[in-house]
């Protein structure tokens, strides 16, 4: 008999009456890594949010096992105090307060009714140690990478006695060093005993790591399999439904003139005189064309497109052309004289700075795009609600109605909606930062097929992108970017592009 030591069974969830979860069945043996697959909207979040108490007890139907005994939890508390715990996308932490305050922070070691100091740095250097950190306990968060603040998320974690860990896209914003070094780690902590339920969209990393792979489609479970039944393409048929010929759409993109050229393009480093943010590039994207930008962290592309768009606050360009469509241009101080010039930009942080969370989808697809529905300052509601649902129609958004919050959707339903918010201001120019990240596979494929699409009606796209097969296979020429710098130019025509060719020049190589 199966050693389960978690059991959800027949779980059943709905928002308004729209049934996001059927019946769904999710077992996990102990001391396995257990990866979570499916589609964005497909219920993998919310399953998570029912076992860890986020929706409590009461909000859905079905039954809870943990080592056994049924479980009812009424707040995320309760679930932590059966040993479960969840680290999300975006990371909880305080980057002004120290690594022990975040890791101990509402879960203090007390001495009658006082903090005790010592007992934390003690076991939060313990801890450091475990997921072999060698900074101390009083650093300060917000001095460290993006990949040591998810393992500062780990030990918070394990300071809690969990037997279950949950990690929801942890490597979605890291580095591919950041993100081996994280696979590494919880495959330390298997052998130690922790089991981990794993959800991310990059198949590569699922296909490495899991022990068992459950797959949800449609907010029904579709297969629980152990690994070795598992490929690529079996994944992907199981999550989408059908089958996907490669992850890439083939295409031959015939490029014209010149949409877009800048030239000696620099911003100096406020902080660091004779330091650059951006130093003397020059780059230019034709017409029905893709280009990528690719680099490692830290580069300066998305600075680079940022600058361009006029969004790029607190720092001024000292020197530098920009042209669009022949047309001289001025340094853009807003991001709405960018949009007016025909450039568009979608920011890698959707949540951030793409998306107005709290609002509904019509207000979201036409706040850059007001003047194109408005008559003598007055907006035309009609012809609003046409785009809007226009546009959900034709990018296959996911939802139960037009006037749904945003921060309703999956990640892969909202990053449709911000693309259908660009499209809606009519761009000669379209720049992408990290268009694809966070979502699932087939709303992937449909974003690749849209954009070939737009190029192919004449639109000019600039993708910046961290995921090197994207990159590749999507551009007609990559512009490789290191410290500020343009340090090659590769063309696809000329078979230049390799994954190994990228990594050589960004990492500075001549």
């Amino acid at each position: 008999m199966e050693d389960y030591i978690l059991s959800m069974k027949n779980i059943t969830k709905d928002f308004s009456g729209v049934k996001v979860l059927h019946d769904v069945t999710f077992n996990v043996k102990r001391g396995e890594i257990h990866c979570l697959c499916g589609e964005n909207g497909a219920g993998k979040s919310t399953l998570m949010k029912i076992l860890s108490g986020v929706y409590p007890d009461g909000e859905f139907s079905g039954n809870i096992i943990v080592e056994g005994e049924a479980q009812k939890f009424s707040a995320v508390k309760d679930s932590e105090k059966a040993g479960i715990v969840i680290i999300y996308q975006e990371l909880g932490l305080v980057g002004t307060m120290t690594i022990c305050e975040n890791i101990f922070l509402g879960n203090e070691i007390n001495e009658r009714g006082k903090i005790s100091w010592d007992n934390q740095n003690k076991k939060a250097f313990e801890l450091l140690r475990r997921l072999n950190l060698s900074e101390l306990p009083s650093t300060v968060v917000e001095r460290l990478g993006t990949g040591k603040q998810q393992l500062v998320e780990i030990a918070k974690a394990l300071s809690k006695d969990v037997k279950i860990l949950i990690l929801d896209e942890p490597t979605s914003s890291l580095t591919e060093a950041d993100s081996e070094n994280l696979l590494n780690i919880l495959r330390q902590l298997r052998e130690q005993g922790t089991t981990c339920i794993y959800i991310s969209h990059k198949l590569n990393e699922v296909l490495e790591i899991a022990d068992t792979i459950t797959v949800i489609r449609d907010g029904r479970t579709i297969v629980t399999k152990p690994i070795k039944e598992f490929d690529d393409q079996t994944l992907i048929t199981h999550m989408v439904g059908r089958s996907m010929d490669g992850y890439y759409p083939e295409h031959a993109r015939k490029p014209g003139e010149v949409m877009i050229e800048i030239e000696g393009w620099t911003v100096p480093n406020k902080k660091t005189p004779g330091k650059y943010i951006l130093d003397h590039v020059s780059m230019k994207a034709r017409k029905g064309e893709i280009v990528g930008i690719a680099g490692l962290m830290g580069a300066g592309r998305t600075e680079l497109a940022m600058s361009i768009f006029g969004a790029l606050k607190g720092e001024r360009i000292s020197a530098g052309k920009l042209t669009i469509s022949g047309k001289a241009q001025k340094q853009f101080k807003e991001p709405i004289e960018a949009i007016r010039s025909g450039l568009m930009y979608l920011s890698e942080d959707r949540k951030r700075l793409g998306l107005l969370a709290n609002s509904d989808l019509v207000t979201n697809i036409s706040i850059s795009s007001l003047d194109k529905i408005s008559e003598r300052g007055v907006i035309n509601k009609n012809l609003e609600l046409e785009k809007a649902k226009k546009g959900i129609k034709d990018l296959n958004v996911k939802t139960s109605s037009i006037l749904q919050l945003a921060k309703r959707l999956s990640g892969g339903n909202q990053q449709k909606v911000l693309i259908i918010k660009a499209l809606l201001t009519e761009p000669k120019v379209l720049i992408l930062d990290e268009p694809t990240r966070g979502i699932d596979v087939g709303s992937k494929y449909e974003i690749y097929q849209l954009m070939n699409t737009l190029s192919d009606n004449g639109m000019s796209i600039i993708m910046i992108s961290s995921e090197l097969p994207e990159v590749i296979h999507m551009s007609d020429r990559i512009y490789v970017m290191c410290e500020g710098r343009i340090s090659k130019e590769l063309d696809a025509k000329k078979d230049e592009i390799t994954q190994e060719k990228i990594l050589h020049y960004a990492a500075g190589g001549e």
